[in-house]
């Protein structure tokens, strides 16, 4: 939680060039234009019990050229009251740009979500991009929430099969476990209620079909049975949530006899 305090504080100051949130506005001055923010190189962060760090760039054009830029993310629905901030790991001037040409650059600075400092499960979800860039001439732009992003707790999905070999015809039981991080505790905790889908890909292929779908006990636990006919991998696949990365486990060879 001290992290949050830390946030609170520069929240309320000026932080890398950023004015306090109670002031956010989206502004432009002069004729620079950013056309693209990308996090984490577009994908969704997913954070486990480790430190993770993301980038975070803007590409950007001004007649004269661009000079520097900085950013910060923030979560929930008010700038003026952000429910968690948090800005670059970088506080350096200028920031990292690289020139695609005489007008435009790509400007880059790091971010690092910590579950043993200060992530809580609540800050799993969509989180926003707050950018500002400035020109040689001394233009600038500023947007509030330009950009999301997604920021997930880490998953896991192991699967077992047996009896391993079978008969044909007979009954196969396949069990498994869907676990997601809890920075609440710093573990890895059973994902309850949650549909996950049986898979099978028989030997000598390489697609996967789905046989049926089992929902996730309430520690995070699975078991079902089927009918084994052939050679070939099981395994459990979810397809995430908006708070929950989608994983496959590994599959599981099976010798049918």
């Amino acid at each position: 939680m001290r992290r949050r305090a830390i946030f609170a504080v520069l929240a309320a100051t000026t932080l890398g060039g950023f004015i306090s949130p109670a002031a956010y506005a989206d502004e432009t001055v002069g004729d620079i234009q950013i056309t693209n923010v990308s996090v984490n190189g577009g994908k969704n962060i997913a954070v486990g019990l480790s430190d993770t760090t993301v980038t975070v760039s803007v590409t950007a054009a001004d007649p004269s050229g661009i000079w520097d830029a900085d950013f910060h993310l923030w979560r929930g629905t008010d700038p003026h009251n952000p429910e968690s901030y948090i800005g670059p790991n970088e506080d350096t001037t200028p920031a990292d740009c690289v020139a695609s040409s005489a007008t435009t650059s790509t400007c880059s600075k790091t971010f690092t979500f910590e579950p043993d400092w200060w992530l809580t499960n609540a800050d799993a979800g969509t989180w926003k991009v707050g950018v500002e860039v400035w020109a040689n001439d001394d233009s600038w732009t500023r947007r509030d929430a330009y950009a999301t992003t997604r920021l997930q707790r880490f998953s896991k999905l192991t699967v077992n099969a047996s009896p391993e070999p079978v008969a044909s015809g007979k009954t196969l039981t396949v069990t498994g476990k869907l676990t997601r991080a809890n920075w609440d505790t710093g573990t890895y905790a059973g994902y309850t209620a949650q549909p996950v889908k049986l898979q099978f890909r028989k030997a000598g292929t390489s697609t996967y079909a789905t046989i049926k779908t089992v929902n996730t006990s309430s520690t995070g636990d699975l078991k079902t049975t089927t009918t084994a006919s052939a050679d070939g991998y099981w395994r459990w696949s979810f397809a995430g949530t908006s708070t929950t990365p989608a994983v496959s486990a590994a599959g599981d060879y099976v010798d049918v006899q």
